[in-house]
């Protein structure tokens, strides 16, 4: 017996046998209890590398344990193989994508067979070939009837060389794509969504179903979900007969400080901004957005980041006060998130108050610590974000915060 591991030798040997005796085929005995051991598809770009070994060889290690342990395990594997990379690269090539993918997928099969990995083969899927992708069409349309697919605009991460779109993980810190390495843009496109959002409460609270789940984990999923608690408010535009009759929506926890908004700021890319801009803003204003549009989500909200921001000369109603307020846009306000625009309340929050005060936006206090604390704004240092007792807000005055929120 050969003292080293001659893996051209035994690896060979020992795979003819299991494919010889089926032993990784799915097995149809019935009173075997179900294992199901799925990693995620790999793109077939062509070659494995030492990320596909790592990640492949735990299924396979857990999917063998299993099947010694008595189970039936279905142990698949699948190609990730549809999107505009697999066409660019075949524009690249002068080829078909459907010839460079299945080429591709080929090659990585036979990188895939070599490693002795133990797939079922019979189950092998491939997204891009329509035994498979009839069944995403057939899906997507019951989601569709039943009203739970739409669209709408999104800001997205948009690689201007390859064409495509890209998900944060595929921009570097210096904000570049991971494939082409161009400079991405943030850009407006129309997109599907499912409404999620109709059952969030349910994932939240089916959370504490989830037995032997670390309580970390358990904790993510519950800020992923980001339940909050407040109400819509609308702010009617006015000094633009083009614009007679839309309001500003926005969205917030705290209601209790309406009395107190001295402006409204936009995301960047919110529909409305370049209708509400006056002529005289309108060079500014598109500076700034393609500014913007440059920045990645992080350093537009990272907390140790100046904010910036520029008026748009356009003006809306505080509908609790009767004032006219004027309309912003800033980098911190994200088109994607709640309704793309926000409430400026300076004196009762912080984010708000240091841009209020960088831009010299007018404050007003209309929480105080009791009523014999000061409501003059420039006693204040910072906002104060605490209960209190409700002032200069008309019918609610005297009312604690948490009464007048309710």
């Amino acid at each position: 017996m050969d003292a080293r591991y001659n893996p051209n030798a035994v690896d060979a040997k020992w795979q003819k046998i299991w494919a010889e005796q089926n032993a990784d085929l799915t097995s149809e005995d019935a009173d075997k209890p179900k294992f199901y051991a799925l990693s995620m598809f790999p793109y077939p770009s062509g070659d494995l590398h030492m990320g596909h070994v790592r990640n492949y060889t735990i299924t396979d290690a857990i999917a063998r344990v299993k099947r010694m342990q008595g189970y039936r395990v279905l142990h698949p594997m699948g190609w990730d193989a549809f999107g505009l990379p697999a066409e660019n690269a075949a524009i690249d090539r002068e080829i078909h994508p459907a010839q460079w993918t299945e080429k591709n997928i080929a090659q990585m099969k036979t990188q895939l067979r070599a490693l002795g990995l133990s797939y079922d083969w019979d189950r092998e899927v491939a997204t891009c070939r329509p035994d498979y992708y009839k069944w995403t069409q057939w899906s997507f349309k019951q989601f569709l009837v039943a009203g739970q697919a739409y669209q709408k605009d999104a800001t997205v991460n948009w690689d201007p060389l390859d064409q495509t779109v890209l998900a944060n993980e595929q921009v570097d810190s210096e904000g570049r794509s991971w494939r082409s390495g161009a400079l991405v843009e943030r850009r407006q496109l129309r997109q599907w969504f499912f409404k999620i959002t109709d059952y969030a409460e349910q994932l939240l609270q089916d959370l504490n179903q989830l037995d032997g789940w670390p309580e970390r984990v358990k904790t993510m999923q519950a800020n992923w979900i980001g339940k909050s608690t407040g109400a819509y408010l609308e702010f009617p535009i006015v000094g633009n007969p083009l614009l007679d009759g839309e309001k500003i929506a926005v969205f917030t926890t705290r209601p209790d400080t309406v009395y107190g908004v001295t402006y409204v700021v936009l995301a960047p890319e919110h529909p409305l901004t370049a209708q509400v801009t006056i002529e005289s803003r309108q060079s500014a204003v598109e500076a700034f957005v393609e500014k913007v549009g440059k920045e990645s989500e992080i350093e537009r909200t990272a907390e140790d980041r100046p904010k910036q921001g520029i008026p748009t000369g356009g003006r809306a109603l505080n509908p609790f006060t009767g004032e006219e307020i004027p309309i912003w846009i800033a980098d911190y306000v994200l088109y994607e998130y709640g309704t793309g625009a926000v409430m400026g309340v300076p004196t009762h929050d912080q984010r708000d108050f240091q841009f209020a005060k960088q831009n010299d936006l007018p404050l007003k206090v209309v929480i105080a610590l009791d009523k014999d604390a000061s409501t003059d704004a420039a006693d204040l240092t910072e906002a104060y974000t605490d209960e209190g007792v409700l002032v200069y807000s008309s019918e609610f005055n005297g009312l604690s915060s948490v009464d007048g929120k309710a």
